[in-house]
């Protein structure tokens, strides 16, 4: 499929605060006890799963505690993630979200722009495909294409799973497929999966630093205490700081007589003062302690 853009559509699709949203919070639709805690947890979305998190047996009663315990009142973006295109529970899943207007609808194993395009006309939402298999990666140019799709999320513990992986590495190519794709379909930077090490936040973090090194502008979550440390890990350092402003002022005053500008030896070009600028931006979102790593 092609990943060429529709004819007028913007260099990035506009998805608010989907677009900005670093952590993401998975709790499971079945126990709308925890949904206040998801949403007050600090986390930048929430994803209510009527999937992986819900046994087959209580799909149905999953769906019903879903409707009545609904955040309507949250103060961050609430999704849902629904089963699979071709599973039993997914057309009542869609008819759910349709009723509730979710934020979005997070598609699992997405393979086509077809899928992405169904699902949201069904559900009345924009989606977040969920990449998370060989076939999902070989359709990536369409499904990043695809009218109303949002944002890429990863979903790297299925796809090692589906690849026959074990090693975290052997998926870097699936990263950078993602992100590519973002770029070309003007999507904002891709989600990276969940890291299952639930009470290891040096491992939570290191992940996600990780993530955004390859080009990530965010990370799921399966537990609250997740969510610190991948905030940490995507705010810029304070050493990242004092070199964005340096190339900024530098970039204010023109270069000086000599030639171009110079900051630490590098020269400054458009790249480099836009990566400035995105540093100094990334410091200024809501919630982000700038400097946290050191």
């Amino acid at each position: 499929m092609s990943g060429e853009r529709a004819p007028g559509s913007p260099a990035v699709r506009d998805s608010g605060a989907l677009a900005t949203a670093v952590s993401w919070l998975f709790v499971p639709a079945s126990r709308p006890d925890r949904f206040a805690g998801a949403v007050g947890s600090g986390a930048d979305a929430v994803v209510i799963d009527l999937e992986d998190a819900v046994a087959p047996g209580d799909k149905d009663r999953a769906r019903a505690q879903l409707r009545e315990g609904w955040p309507s009142d949250a103060g961050v973006p609430v999704v849902v993630r629904v089963n699979a295109a071709g599973t039993p529970q997914y057309a009542a899943d869609l008819a759910v979200c349709r009723t509730l207007g979710p934020a979005a609808v997070v598609l699992p194993k997405t393979e086509s722009a077809e899928q992405v395009r169904a699902a949201a006309e069904a559900a009345g939402t924009p989606v977040l495909p969920l990449v998370e298999s060989a076939r999902g990666l070989v359709e990536l140019a369409g499904i990043a294409a695809a009218p109303g799709a949002v944002r890429l999320l990863f979903g790297s513990v299925d796809l090692a799973l589906d690849l026959g992986v074990s090693d975290d590495a052997a998926l870097d190519t699936a990263r950078a497929d993602l992100v590519r794709w973002s770029v070309v379909a003007g999507l904002p930077a891709p989600v990276d999966g969940v890291t299952t090490a639930v009470r290891e936040p040096e491992t939570v973090a290191a992940a996600a630093a990780r993530g955004r090194a390859w080009g990530f502008g965010g990370k799921l979550c399966v537990h609250p205490a997740q969510v610190p440390p991948v905030h940490a890990a995507f705010a810029p350092t304070e050493e990242e700081l004092r070199w964005a402003r340096r190339v900024l002022a530098a970039d204010a005053g023109g270069p000086d007589t000599g030639g171009a500008a110079l900051v630490d030896g590098e020269m400054i070009d458009r790249p480099v003062v836009e990566r400035a600028r995105r540093t100094v931006r990334a410091a200024r979102r809501p919630g982000v302690a700038s400097g946290s790593r050191g």
